[in-house]
């Protein structure tokens, strides 16, 4: 009986172990898969970027002009999404505008999405007469991503300024806390120093012994140190 528990107890603990091994090879193999998504994201859009920065340099027109929208539009996006998500490790008040962020990526996606398939329109007349709403529209979203992200530039600023002028000004307590404490110091020993020499001084004059040696007898002197490595010395012959 006691040997079937143990068998079973055994292949639980083995079965949980393998579990544990399974789950942590999906995990490992599911944060792989998420880098090289990420890797793979950035790499596009680099692609992307550099495409729609040749377009916007390389063509005239209502091609140039559309690459141009959707490059100022990105830039901007992705800029402000860089600077609110690294603040918000540090300013936890930045939540707020994250959120209205993600509402205006909304409206900056769809955009994007439909200049790029403007992109491939065939009617250029038609795209020139609604590239002054489209310009219009891209400046909306634009000057508002903008306003978030010099918003919270300038707030990350400010809160550094004002650390370094509270820090600044206990160093200044605290350094001349420490001169203060060093001078004090300084002349409290001289002060010791002085009384101990006098009190020292008085004492030796006042318990000063009577002239002349003390008696033998109060002062023996000590006896030999026997060493182990000596001998011990014989008895003398009584004959």
């Amino acid at each position: 009986m006691e040997a079937g528990a143990l068998i079973i107890f055994a292949l639980l603990v083995l079965f949980a172990f393998l579990g544990l091994g399974v789950w942590a090879a999906v995990k490992a193999v599911g944060a792989a898969k998420r880098g090289v998504d990420r890797t793979i994201t950035q790499a596009r859009r680099t692609v992307e970027d550099t495409a729609l920065r040749a377009k916007s340099l390389g063509q005239v027109g209502v091609p140039g002009a559309l690459a141009q929208l959707r490059l100022d539009l990105r830039t901007s996006m992705r800029a402000t999404q860089q600077a609110l998500y690294q603040g918000v490790q540090t300013d936890a008040s930045l939540k707020e505008s994250i959120g209205l962020f993600e509402r205006l990526s909304a409206h900056g996606h769809e955009l994007d999405e439909e200049l790029k398939r403007l992109e491939q329109e065939p009617d250029r007349r038609r795209i020139a007469d609604g590239l002054p709403e489209l310009r219009e529209r891209t400046a909306k979203i634009t000057e508002a991503s903008d306003s978030l992200r010099w918003a919270a530039r300038d707030r990350a600023r400010r809160f550094a300024q004002d650390d370094l002028t509270a820090l600044s000004e206990q160093i200044e307590m605290e350094s001349g806390a420490l001169r203060d404490w060093s001078r004090e110091s300084v002349d409290d020993l001289a002060a010791a120093a002085e009384a101990a020499g006098a009190t020292g001084g008085a004492a030796a004059g006042d318990g000063a012994p009577a002239a002349g040696p003390r008696p033998a007898a109060l002062n023996p002197s000590a006896p030999a140190a026997h060493h182990p490595w000596q001998k011990t010395p014989r008895p003398e012959a009584t004959t």
